[in-house]
């Protein structure tokens, strides 16, 4: 049986499971925050990344890519996505209209890594400290907005942070 998830961060670029099918799609009332705490891949537990999650946002469109995948690539995910996230189902619309249901990660603000708002310059010097096992939160940050002008999505939030911490440089 297979199943589709949404990919709105690091699942946008860093596909490291296999999939039946990979197309562009989008969901609605959905916004993407670097709100949300890495200890595990972009942090430590004593100095933690930044990296995105979802907030509800009444009528926004988060646009990123829908993978088509068997029922075993959830283990591989569950364990990626273990610092906080969590499955949610919601409907989807993939590039060619076809509306489905697809399971996506979010991070509430109700778990043990969730840092919340800051103000952009906070942010984009959190993200340029912060360094973790899978890499730099900078590079973090700086993919996440390359893959997303790949895919010709404009996303405000990211491309405010990428300008501030480019400015920095």
């Amino acid at each position: 049986m297979s199943h589709w998830v949404f990919g709105y961060g690091s699942l946008i670029y860093k596909v490291d499971f296999p999939f039946l099918e990979r197309v562009e799609a989008h969901i609605v009332g959905w916004e993407r925050r670097f709100w949300q705490g890495s200890h595990d891949h972009r942090g430590t537990p004593e100095a933690p990344g930044r990296v995105v999650t979802l907030v509800a946002a009444t009528g926004k469109r988060c646009d990123g890519v829908a993978y088509c995948i068997t029922e075993a690539v959830f283990d591989h995910l569950d364990h990626r996505e273990k610092n906080g996230y969590q499955r949610v189902d919601t409907a989807m619309t993939l590039a060619d209209e076809r509306q489905v249901t697809a399971t996506v990660y979010i991070a509430d603000p109700g778990n043990h890594a969730f840092l919340g708002p800051e103000p952009l310059p906070e942010l984009a010097r959190h993200i340029a400290a912060s360094h973790g096992p899978s890499g730099s939160n900078r590079e973090y940050l700086l993919t996440l907005a390359a893959s997303l002008r790949e895919l010709g999505v404009h996303d405000q939030h990211v491309f405010d942070l990428e300008t501030l911490l480019l400015s920095d440089s």
